[in-house]
């Protein structure tokens, strides 16, 4: 009988073993399948807290309900029921210390026509003018593999990007645009330039493709995002679920592998996935020749800060659902969500509950915001909300988390690393395979998706 071993239970790990279990079911092959998880809890960076009066999150607040294969396992999963959606509203960016919002008919700050261009209260009248070269200048030079910032500003123009883009794209994807290829980020809009010959004609004729009819593009949970791990584990009975024990060295013994764990037993495996962060990867396989790959890869910083007011969520701005700030601005925050507007769920009382995110943009500051307590980054954020929203008073409850060096950031030549790094590891340790946001798509729908084809991968070989 082979054995098949995930190590990491986070989302994109617990999605291979869950889509794994289900072709094995139905097919007569015997496999023993071990799923490996250092913490007490699967579900990585998905967790959620509930304190009786909000809902908050470590990580992730949402699944982006658009992406392939979501819809489709959410109702195998019968969650249909426990699913709540978005409430709509407008996000703002913090302008020259004013909320101005961002103009309807975009996706990530990128005008879906001509109209949403004009309305917008971010640019100048020469900058939108200047957008207007999209029309007319024809794509050369740029491929996938180049720049998303470089790309945008030749056809957009500086301001749009720098004013606009940049503090929507830069917030999602951890990084600076000149620093993140089209491939890792946005690759439909090369396509949709080469192929309408305007980025802007692209994404109005695709329209369809990124606003939904209510434009409720997220999904959660009643009782947050921990229902669909929860759910997830449930099903898989037939998979041994080793918490709270690390996965300390992988070595290679002939065709199969010896995982040595830090009880100091030890598990023979044919196959593995390594679902884990790829420093976690580097150090369970110990490889020169992998380490120069490795080292290549890049990894973020982030905090997150909770505050929860006993003040109802209509002091905040009546159509709102949070705002991002652009660099070089007086908050120290790169971005605030209105959790209790956009989230109805997470307030039982409809009391305010904000949610601030603090980047390693700039490193120096955060460096100094690494080093606080919590209940210094507490008061931190309080001034934000104080100079943005003029919202005052002590909270009723805050959560803080640290996320060091801990957030996948891909970088202009990550695609080419990935692709480098595959090759060595099938030569070298034939039979292991990488999954996980370190690698491939950090949004929680592209760690499922990653998840499942990884499976079908492992499902695959074992047939052939």
């Amino acid at each position: 009988m082979k054995t098949i071993v995930v190590i990491g239970g986070g989302i994109t790990g617990l999605s291979t073993m869950y889509y794994l279990n289900q072709q094995l079911t139905t097919s007569d092959k015997e496999v023993k399948l071990i799923l490996i998880e250092a913490d007490h809890e699967l579900g990585g960076k998905i967790k959620s807290i509930d304190n009786n009066e909000f809902i908050m999150e470590t990580g992730a607040d949402s699944i982006v309900a658009r992406k392939s294969g979501v819809a489709a396992l959410l109702d195998e999963l019968e969650l249909d029921d426990e699913i709540v959606h978005n409430a709509t509203g407008k996000s703002y960016i913090y302008h020259h210390n004013q909320l101005k919002p961002i103009p309807d008919d975009t996706i990530f700050g990128i005008p879906m026509s001509k109209e949403a261009l004009f309305n917008s209260e971010l640019i100048s009248e020469e900058a939108k003018n200047e957008a207007l070269k999209d029309f007319t200048t024809p794509n050369t030079t740029f491929t996938k593999d180049s720049s998303i910032g470089s790309f945008l500003e030749n056809f957009l123009g500086k301001e749009i990007v720098n004013n606009q883009i940049a503090p929507v794209l830069s917030g999602v994807y951890s990084g600076k645009l000149n620093e993140l290829t089209l491939a890792t980020t946005l690759p439909y809009l090369l396509e949709y330039k080469n192929q309408y010959g305007s980025i802007i004609q692209g994404l109005s004729e695709n329209k369809e493709k990124f606003q939904s009819a209510d434009n409720k593009k997220f999904v959660s949970f009643r009782n947050g995002l921990s229902t669909l791990i929860k759910r997830m584990e449930e099903q898989l009975t037939n998979v041994n679920i080793l918490k709270g024990i690390r996965a300390t060295k992988i070595e290679r013994d002939n065709s199969r592998y010896m995982i040595s764990l830090e009880n100091d037993e030890r598990i023979e495996a044919d196959q593995i996935i390594l679902s884990t962060p790829h420093t976690v990867a580097q150090s369970l396989l110990q490889n020169d020749n992998l380490d120069t790959d490795f080292n290549k890869l890049v990894n973020s910083s982030l905090i997150s800060v909770y505050i929860g007011f006993d003040i109802p969520d209509e002091k905040l701005p009546a159509d709102g659902t949070g705002f991002i700030v652009p660099e070089n601005s007086e908050l120290i925050c790169n971005a605030c969500t209105w959790t209790s507007r956009k989230w109805t769920h997470t307030s039982k009382n409809h009391r305010l509950l904000l949610r601030l995110f603090y980047k390693n943009t700039n490193p120096d500051t955060f460096t100094y915001l690494n080093s606080l307590g919590k209940d210094e980054l507490l008061q931190v954020a309080l001034k934000d909300v104080e100079k943005s929203l003029g919202i005052t008073g002590e909270p009723v409850c805050s959560e803080v988390t640290k996320w060091t060096k801990n957030m996948p950031k891909y970088h202009l030549t990550h695609r080419s690393t990935i692709e480098s790094l595959n090759k060595k590891l099938n030569d070298l340790f034939p039979n292991i395979l990488l999954a996980g946001c370190s690698y491939y798509g950090v949004g929680i729908a592209d760690c499922i998706s990653n998840g499942k084809q990884t499976a079908e991968i492992i499902f695959n070989q074992l047939n052939a």
